[in-house]
């Protein structure tokens, strides 16, 4: 690692979100190249990223893709690692063509929204010792 950065991509997601912890489950499924790494935005390694970036440490409403030491947020970072997924997914790229504030003004709906439809959990979600791998330590 340098600079606090992991040579594979991470996703820093809402560990207590269901939405967020079940699109990251739906990441490893699709992943067939394992390339991705994942962290809640509560650990340790998020919040240093948050803070790295200078982005707020307790708005936890954002998906944030780090790679090569530098971040994409909302429905870019979405949009990118989608483009990354074995199967269909990649199709999904061509909405890149929307403008970021139209893309993610949706994001941003759907992140206010997301505990009242989706839920929350009382703490982060554990990976099974399987796709413990695939997590960075929260140290």
């Amino acid at each position: 690692m340098k600079n606090n950065t992991p040579n594979n991509p991470v996703i820093l997601f809402d560990g207590v979100c269901n939405l967020c912890s079940s699109s990251v489950q739906f990441i490893i499924r699709n992943d067939a190249k394992r390339h991705f790494r994942f962290a809640s935005l509560q650990s340790n390694f998020g919040q240093s990223i948050l803070k790295q970036f200078n982005l707020p440490t307790n708005e936890l409403d954002s998906f944030i893709l780090l790679y090569k030491g530098k971040i994409a947020i909302k429905s870019t970072g979405a949009l990118q690692v989608a483009k990354q997924l074995s199967g269909a997914w990649p199709l999904l790229y061509i909405f890149i063509i929307i403008p970021p504030f139209i893309r993610d003004a949706v994001y941003e709906f759907i992140g206010r929204n997301r505990y009242k439809w989706f839920g929350k959990k009382e703490a982060c979600w554990l990976p099974t010792p399987e796709i413990k791998a695939l997590f960075l330590s929260e140290n």
